[in-house]
């Protein structure tokens, strides 16, 4: 049996962070599903500053939408949401089949809204209805403002994909936020079936602390967060609070560990799905590492409900000088600015495009 198969029997779903046209067009991400057990996708704007930048698969869609007079963010979001339908049409069976737990996709909007938290709300239900399909995420980060939109959000019927989560109250942060979203639509009569994932990234700690901390303690800091952050997701689904809800009819907002490949040349390119492997939690991982994954990886048994060693490790960390609170709070404010960066540049690569291939077929 592949690895990938026996993360999904333990009850891991393994999504894929990465959508281009030409791994649709290629039939590479059937295969995935096929063969890899691979049951949803991820994306954001860096992934697909890439993707369009990369080659001339979107330049027929880019030619024809801008001389239609679409331009900047309007024809970004078109081009991507073709793909993103295209990729959740073929996991609609699997988001029938677990009753809409698995089987997704996720949009992103415009990270310039991170701290705009009225811009994130419309934004959000203009993604939801302009898409069209039913297993498609609207990002939303877990910014101080963008928690209020997500429950907005949540109250409004739309899935959210909470992204950029780095720490403990982070993730409490967004869980309570789409509990009280549930709980307003219960209260107004309306259903509680509204899925949600929480988005915890994993690696970028330890890239973040590399030159910092002794030898022994390299590549462990953003396992011994995610151990903590599981057990706050485990109180969150054994408390009262979230059984009366789910007994009228909600759905848990699963736990989705991000930021997977490993980047340090020095480990296992296999590091973090091997110490992710969790029940009722999801992996969303770059290409690379699911192929690693696929042809060498273990599974070697599950994560502690109660975090293991997690909290003796961060102590090591903090008498190393750490301080992980603060920390958490500038990967977030990094991790916000870097997709602005790419956001910025995916839209001065599409206006380039676009004027040079509109200008081409005008002469």
């Amino acid at each position: 049996m592949k690895p990938t198969q026996q993360l999904h029997q333990l009850g891991q779903s393994l999504w894929l962070d990465n959508i281009t046209r030409d791994l649709l067009n290629s039939g590479a991400l059937r295969r995935y599903i096929d063969e890899l057990s691979v049951t949803g996708l991820t994306s954001n704007p860096t992934i697909f500053d890439a993707a369009i930048g990369g080659g001339h698969s979107y330049d027929a869609g880019i030619r024809e939408r801008a001389g239609d007079g679409a331009s900047g963010e309007g024809l970004f979001i078109e081009l991507a949401l073709d793909d993103l339908r295209r990729a959740a049409d073929m996991f609609h069976p699997v988001f029938e089949a677990s009753q809409h737990q698995d089987g997704w996709v996720s949009m992103e909007v415009s990270p310039l809204l991170a701290s705009d938290t009225k811009g994130s709300i419309r934004a959000a239900k203009l993604i939801h209805q302009q898409a069209g399909r039913p297993n498609l995420f609207v990002k939303i980060p877990g910014t101080p403002e963008g928690i209020p939109a997500i429950e907005e959000s949540i109250f409004a019927g739309v899935p959210i994909n909470v992204t950029l989560l780095f720490s403990r109250e982070q993730y409490v942060a967004a869980s309570r936020a789409y509990m009280r979203g549930i709980e307003r639509r219960l209260e107004v009569g309306l259903d509680p079936h509204v899925c949600s994932v929480a988005s915890l990234f994993v690696s970028r700690w330890d890239v973040a602390v590399k030159d910092a901390v002794p030898a022994p303690l390299r590549n462990k800091l953003g396992l011994a967060v995610s151990g903590q952050v599981y057990r706050a997701y485990r109180d969150m689904l054994a408390s009262g609070r979230w059984h009366a809800l789910a007994d009228k009819g909600a759905m848990p907002q699963r736990l989705l560990w991000a930021s997977t490949g490993t980047k340090d040349p020095e480990a296992s390119d296999t590091l973090y799905i091997e110490a992710l492997a969790a029940p009722d939690t999801i992996n969303t991982m770059p290409e690379k590492t699911l192929l690693a994954f696929a042809k060498h990886g273990e599974v070697k048994g599950v994560m502690p409900e109660k975090g293991g060693d997690a909290e003796a490790t961060l102590a090591r960390f903090a008498e190393a000088g750490v301080n992980v609170d603060k920390l958490a709070i500038r990967l977030q404010k990094e991790g916000a600015a870097a997709f602005v960066k790419s956001w910025n540049e995916l839209l001065g690569r599409i206006d380039e495009k676009s004027t040079r291939l509109v200008g081409a077929k005008a002469s």
